[in-house]
């Protein structure tokens, strides 16, 4: 996609970015990890500086819009934590397997969100990372690898792992023990090599942000992006329970996130627009169950609305020729004969939040469109 400006624009939670219904606000969550309290947080911001709804992003964050007092929020934030580095807080872009440690993989890359997380932060040079730069780990099912993050890794048994560039496999192999310290110093390159860049992609050759690694293996190997998310009643490897939750469009309303912060288990957002609580035992389960599922939040792996996204569109984005997210929930029935494919609606040819693979549907003020290219 051709870029549209040359500064990065990306949002935070400390440089918001002016919407049509107000100011807006991204939060990074390494790993997609949020306590209990700090999404009650979050939802009590919304509830009172904004628009009383969470967005779930596709890289496991969280956006608050319609935002009306920027300083008091973004003191709410740090409060709870989730602003650790005022110069970092943009590129603490992180996303892993969020089922690692609890229920499959071939390994736990749990405390690799957290060491990398730190990293980043520690190292002033990547403060100039662009805010779109992604980190990826995936603990070898599969799920992360197809994302197309700047960096990562793919584990291939407990110990060894793949290094990947924009989602490829550069054929280098790493212990597992040199994965932070490796992630670093490629994103360090990619700063003096990127110049105009914002993503690994984009360059036109990617390598020389290996610098003297050298491959061992063969290079080139991808993996088929995941779009649905792991919902319903997930049974963890210790006996307990992981409860995965979808919320249709990516649009999670703040009593609801009350709801689930309620619960107070440990959890995670996903890249797929859902939360996870973990570590539940059947009964807590059964009940968080029985209390979120008439919210509206989906926990059937056969939902129609796990087909189904869309950016913002109007009124809330002033680019936008459609009520998208009205438009798409209007498709839900149709999505069911779908037969697998992910359908994406968006509002303007930049396509915020398309996967990387599925229908991509642009609005044309008459009617949608497909996209022929994904951005």
């Amino acid at each position: 996609m051709d870029r549209a400006r040359d500064d990065d624009a990306c949002p935070g939670a400390l440089q918001t970015h002016r919407a049509a219904d107000g100011q807006l606000a991204r939060i990074r969550l390494p790993g997609g990890m949020i306590t209990p309290a700090q999404l009650d947080a979050l939802a009590l911001a919304a509830t009172d500086f904004g628009s009383s709804a969470l967005e779930l992003t596709s890289r496991g964050n969280v956006q608050i819009r319609g935002l009306r007092d920027t300083g008091v929020v973004a003191e709410r934030l740090s409060d709870a934590g989730l602003l650790p580095s005022i110069t970092h807080e943009r590129v603490r872009n992180i996303v892993a397997s969020p089922l690692s440690g609890r229920s499959g993989g071939l390994s736990d890359v749990r405390e690799l969100v957290l060491a990398l997380d730190s990293a980043v932060q520690r190292d002033p040079r990547l403060s100039l990372l662009p805010g779109r730069f992604l980190f990826g780990l995936d603990d070898g099912r599969g799920d992360i690898s197809g994302i197309g993050a700047d960096a990562g890794i793919h584990a291939l048994d407990e110990s060894t792992v793949a290094l990947l560039l924009a989602g490829r496999d550069t054929g280098v192999r790493l212990n597992v023990t040199e994965v932070v310290t490796t992630l670093v110093s490629v994103a360090r390159r990619f700063t003096e090599l990127r110049g105009e860049c914002w993503r690994v992609a984009e360059l036109k050759d990617p390598l020389p942000v290996l610098g003297t690694m050298t491959p061992t293996a063969s290079s080139g190997g991808t993996w088929p992006a995941s779009t649905r998310p792991p919902v319903g009643w997930i049974n963890q490897t210790d006996g307990r329970v992981t409860l995965g939750a979808a919320a249709p469009l990516g649009v999670l309303d703040a009593e609801s996130a009350r709801y689930l912060a309620a619960v107070d288990a440990p959890m995670a957002i996903t890249p797929w627009r859902s939360v996870l609580l973990f570590d539940l035992d059947e009964g807590t389960a059964d009940i968080a169950l029985r209390v979120l599922a008439p919210r509206g939040l989906v926990f059937d792996q056969s939902s129609p609305w796990l087909s189904l996204s869309a950016c913002t569109g109007s009124p809330g984005c002033e680019r936008s020729a459609a009520d998208v997210r009205a438009d798409a929930a209007a498709a839900v029935d149709d999505a069911a004969s779908l037969s697998g494919t992910h359908r994406h609606f968006v509002g303007c040819e930049r396509a915020c939040g398309s996967p990387s693979h599925g229908e991509v549907m642009v609005a044309t003020g008459d009617g949608y469109r497909p996209r022929n290219t994904h951005p």
